[in-house]
């Protein structure tokens, strides 16, 4: 496994995150405990969950599994750089949901309670709020870090307004601010290259992206029908985004074969080779899947596949590749 650090802070991670979204609803409590372990036994350190995972509210069902790993010992707490989200709806009353410094007190306690733990390395807002401002959040935060409940802070689903308008209250307050952000990015989704990853690489923070398969759709889902065995992938959005770019699809999985990797793990290398990314979530229901997704940190590539990539999957923009403001204006 390689590490980089998360960011311009010093924490070092793995280059792949395993994501947690799956444990409780598709992935039961036994399995999820053998995909973490397997994950450390490949050095994958960085964990990623949220306090709304598991579907049932209130319940923090995904965080209450891996708290129990947690307490398994053998250092499984020790050796994880644990990140967790708060932002969701925990409950029907006021103040149960976003980023009050209520809600942020609570949340942090209810999912240290459900973790086992008394501290977590990443504390990410799930979304960006927009009624509470920065001066009342990082406020809050820095409670919990002086408490030395929390050590760093990162963000999810901000945009690159929202970066710059955290890190400048940050710098104002005379603190470190957001080490972090979580973004849908992709090679069917590369909309944060305009706006966000030139952001992030501003203040110097690292992305993470989610759904860095696009649903299934990047993971080999011809292939799959073709063997019956895309039935999760092929239902619902991703069904339509089947239909409209199957060509596209239909190129990229030949792509793929005549180089002789499967998709998945090319769309992940795709981002890790981008500028700012820490590393992809991995989602893996299976040990299979985990055990194939470490080939991914090894695919180099040459110019001529990244430019047909790009062909394939052309960068947004009404200038192409360029990020804002470039994009916009020469």
């Amino acid at each position: 496994m390689e590490y980089t650090n998360l960011g311009r802070s010093g924490l070092s991670v793995s280059r792949l995150v395993l994501g947690t979204m799956n444990f409780g609803p598709e992935t039961s409590e036994e399995d999820s405990r053998t995909i973490m372990d397997r994950a450390h036994e490949h050095g994958i350190n960085f964990f990623d969950t949220a306090n709304v995972y598991g579907r049932t509210k209130g319940e923090g069902i995904t965080e209450q599994i891996i708290g129990r790993w947690f307490a398994s010992g053998d250092g499984r707490r020790e050796r994880t750089v644990l990140a967790t989200k708060l932002y969701g709806s925990m409950g029907d009353w006021p103040n149960e949901n976003r980023l009050s410094a209520l809600n942020i007190r609570r949340a942090a306690e209810g999912s240290l309670r459900r973790l086992q733990t008394d501290y977590l390395d990443l504390y990410q807002m799930h979304h960006i709020e927009r009624s509470t401002p920065f001066d009342e959040i990082w406020e809050a935060f820095s409670v919990l870090r002086q408490q030395g409940k929390v050590l760093y802070f990162g963000s999810s689903n901000f945009a690159g307004w929202h970066l710059a308008q955290a890190q400048e209250s940050a710098l104002r307050r005379h603190m470190l601010g957001l080490v972090s952000e979580q973004s849908l990015y992709n090679l069917f989704s590369r909309w944060v290259e305009l706006e966000v990853l030139p952001a992030a690489r501003h203040y110097g923070l690292g992305v993470i992206p989610w759904s860095p398969l696009h649903g299934g759709l990047l993971g080999g889902i011809l292939r799959k029908q073709r063997e019956n065995d895309a039935a999760r992938s092929a239902g619902g959005p991703a069904a339509a985004a089947l239909a409209e770019r199957r060509d596209t699809i239909e190129a990229y999985e030949k792509l793929a074969a005549d180089l002789g990797e499967d998709p998945a793990n090319l769309a992940l290398a795709w981002l890790l080779h981008q500028d700012g990314v820490t590393g992809p979530i991995i989602g893996p229901r299976t040990l299979a899947q985990l055990d194939n997704s470490l080939r991914s940190v090894e695919i180099k590539f040459d110019e001529k596949t990244l430019a047909t990539l790009d062909e394939l999957f052309p960068a947004p923009g009404p200038n192409g590749a360029q990020p804002a403001p470039e994009a916009y204006a020469w």
